[in-house]
């Protein structure tokens, strides 16, 4: 008798997905209600039909993240699927510097995510800084769902808006808040061409941007430079050809002590930047 798992492993390796026998496990873990199966609990007939059903769409590269519906980033367990940004590590270094610069703001820091998805770095703030009031901005509906829901799992600590980052500036009254970090759309439409065929499934409008993927970082860095008070910290998460185009878009916009760190695998990720304290 064929194992289930053995037989979804190959499956997925046939599709071409790179960690087949780590997305088996996981679907096999999902069916199975949390706990991988054994000898002594293997699965029932229904959840093999089940594991065989996933690993189809699998191996039609629809995201494990998806199929499993929900995902860990940092030390949250979001919510996701269709219609929302799949969290992913190395937009945890961008979340860590969130947390670092709201802290020495102390008690009742204002923190303001732009283009938020399912909230993970607004999250990520909200329960690291204690008493921070972390504001969370989204345009998409879908994505406002998921944030909502994963808010709503975390005792609901933010406050999630529903705006356009392109227009929301002129709702926001000067030196509002401390720290605003956003990981906005920026893939260029030429690059994502080129990328795995699993980000088809996300949406666009969260991963692609005009102007060779620069377009957010040009309107935010200027637009909501007075929303920052003075010191208070601007933060994006970029790709990682884009570090020097976005310091000099900071720099342009005025800010100072504008600097990069690079994510887990060495790439930059991450560009931080001060708004001028008047002397």
């Amino acid at each position: 008798m064929v194992n289930p798992i053995a037989f979804a492993v190959q499956r997925l390796e046939q599709a071409g997905i790179e960690d087949a026998a780590f997305d088996a496990m996981q679907l096999a873990k999902l069916v199975a209600g949390g706990t991988l199966p054994t000898q002594e609990r293997p699965l029932t007939p229904q959840q093999e039909q089940q594991l065989a059903q996933l690993c189809e769409r699998r191996a039609r590269h629809e995201p494990l993240q998806y199929l499993c519906g929900e995902w860990d980033f940092y030390d949250l367990t979001l919510k996701v699927g269709p219609g929302v940004l799949i969290p992913r590590p190395d937009t945890e270094i961008v979340a860590q510097a969130a947390i670092d610069a709201a802290k020495p703001f102390g008690a009742a820091v204002r923190v303001l995510d732009l283009c938020s998805g399912s909230g993970a770095i607004a999250l990520c703030a909200a329960k690291h800084v204690p008493g921070a009031r972390v504001t969370a901005l989204e345009l998409s509906p879908q994505a406002v769902s998921y944030l909502k829901q994963n808010n709503a799992a975390y005792g609901s600590p933010l406050t999630v808006v529903q705006a356009d980052v392109l227009e929301w500036q002129t709702q926001c009254t000067p030196e509002s808040f401390e720290v605003i970090v956003s990981n906005p759309p920026y893939i260029s439409q030429e690059e994502m061409q080129t990328l795995a065929p699993e980000l088809s499934y996300e949406p666009r409008m969260a991963l692609t941007a005009p102007q060779d993927g620069l377009a957010f970082y040009r309107h935010i860095a200027p637009a909501y430079f007075h929303a920052l008070v003075p010191g208070g910290a601007l933060i994006f998460e970029i790709g990682w050809k884009q570090a020097q185009p976005v310091m000099e878009i900071c720099r342009a916009a005025g800010y100072a002590k504008v600097s990069m760190e690079r994510d887990w695998g060495g790439n930059p990720r991450c560009v931080k930047a001060r708004r001028p304290i008047a002397f």
